[in-house]
């Protein structure tokens, strides 16, 4: 017994609060007991931090029961499961495998297409294939019914293929200014608002507009024009809409970055646990936002903890762009929890192994986290010898147009090279008013930077905090 709802509470903590949600929406129990155990499971999915016990009294076949009904209705609207079938019977029927039962499945599909689904374009080259199948058996009745299908949305197929080959150009811009400032983006926006609001597309489509709308809005720091999209996507997916665990956690992980925007670090927090329930492709990159947001709010232990969880994740990951921002967190929380020491050592084993890599994705992070560890153990000499080495503070110079650009380095050597008696305290403190004034988007840094001069009181008392009585107010 114990052994049977150890299962089904496992199983139900698996569940994310929008699945919990839809479960909700269409669920005509009459059984008031299995209808009190879905709410229940929606309640422990909606409140992390606490946990609310099944009862071991009700007969265990209920929770079997209502487990296999949750997995087949989430099965049943989870695009992504979709997508492995149409791929599934594209292979069969290229490779003339396909069973009749299968086939009666693929036509049953087609005769009964109705609104766009998430990966339309994939279920019209379905057809154009099978079509083709058919065709040369000259089995002209199925034929038909394949050809009638793609003649209806012919138009529309090449819409969203339009559609998509556009959104590569924008892409294209979007990235390029994030990681390189070498373009601008801030023109795609009306049409890629103008794709995803628009019904008459797949869900693919609406889904890649949304993710590069948050990188223009990022870029630009117009984070409030994100709420009302994100609010949309949220009720569309409580409806079932565009569902697979996939993009739950995505649409989880990108609320995270928005609620941090907003200094709302509870809410971000909260969807930073959700977004790590499942060790996906991007589960690194959630880790790396989460752990951010505990620095945040100064839970020190609790992002050790959580990255010290994640190292193995991290070992295997090809995302190099996501690797060393996990380890310059990780760096972070060794720092802040005054294992400097540790922390230095290991980023110097890293950049010695990934030095290439280090300079070509995320060095400014990695370089913060390492010079951070050293200052912190006023081994001066040795951070401005790394900053000669590397050349930081001609990489910073250029670095600076970067949109989430903060003078670490810069201020981290100026700092060194005072306590080695190498520069004015009148110097420096000009030096670091002037990096202040060259700033954009001061306003929206402003925590920031207030968060770095503290962390340099010790080492420029007096100074640091007449500097931040300097810093704009938003």
């Amino acid at each position: 017994m114990r052994t049977k709802l150890q299962k089904f509470t496992e199983f139900a903590n698996t569940l994310l609060p929008h699945e919990t949600a839809y479960l909700l929406s269409i669920q005509q129990f009459e059984d008031d007991v299995k209808l009190g155990i879905l709410e229940l499971m929606d309640f422990n999915c909606r409140n992390i931090r606490q946990f609310t016990p099944y009862d071991p009294d009700i007969d265990k076949r209920k929770y079997s029961n209502l487990k296999n009904w949750a997995v087949e209705r989430l099965e049943a609207i989870d695009v992504d499961m979709r997508f492995d079938w149409m791929s599934r019977m594209e292979r069969q029927i290229m490779t003339d495998s396909i069973q009749p039962q299968e086939e009666k499945q693929l036509l049953r599909a087609i005769r009964a297409y109705g609104p766009l689904d998430f990966y339309f374009t994939k279920f019209y080259e379905l057809a154009e294939l099978y079509r083709h199948f058919l065709l040369i058996r000259m089995r002209y009745a199925h034929h038909k019914v394949a050809d009638d299908f793609l003649k209806k949305y012919r138009s529309r197929y090449d819409t969203c293929k339009g559609v998509f080959e556009r959104m590569h150009e924008a892409t294209l811009d979007i990235v390029n200014q994030y990681s390189q400032n070498s373009a601008q983006s801030l023109h795609w926006e009306n049409w890629l608002t103008e794709v995803f609001y628009n019904e008459e597309l797949d869900g693919l489509n609406r889904y890649l507009a949304l993710v590069r709308l948050t990188f223009i809005y990022f870029n630009y720091r117009q984070f409030e024009k994100l709420r009302s999209k994100y609010d949309y996507i949220d009720e569309r997916f409580k409806e079932g809409l565009y569902y697979s665990p996939r993009l739950l956690l995505n649409y989880y992980g990108n609320r995270v970055l928005l609620h941090t925007k907003f200094h709302e670090y509870d809410k971000a927090e909260y969807f930073g646990y959700l977004s790590v329930r499942e060790k996906n492709s991007d589960y690194i990159h959630y880790v790396n936002n989460l752990s951010a947001v505990l620095l945040r709010q100064k839970k020190y232990q609790e992002a050790l903890q959580l990255m010290r969880a994640a190292y193995p994740e991290m070992k295997n990951t090809p995302s190099f762009h996501n690797r060393i921002g996990f380890v310059a967190f990780y760096l972070k929380c060794l720092n802040v929890n005054e294992q400097y020491r540790n922390a230095e050592n290991y980023a110097e084993s890293f950049l010695q192994a990934y030095r290439k890599e280090v300079f070509e994705y995320r060095w400014h992070i990695f370089f913060s986290s390492y010079l951070e560890a050293m200052l912190k153990q006023e081994k001066f000499g040795k951070l401005l010898k790394v900053v000669r080495k590397y050349s930081l503070l001609d990489r910073e110079r250029q670095y600076q147009k970067n949109a989430n650009y903060l003078p670490t380095i810069l201020w981290y050597n100026a700092v060194a090279q005072y306590r080695e008696m190498l520069l004015p305290k009148d110097e420096i403190g000009a030096l670091i008013e002037q990096s202040i004034e060259q700033l954009e988007h001061i306003e929206a840094k402003q925590h920031q930077l207030r968060d770095l001069l503290e962390e340099l009181r010790p080492f420029i008392p007096g100074l640091a905090g007449r500097i931040q009585e300097k810093i704009p107010m938003g």
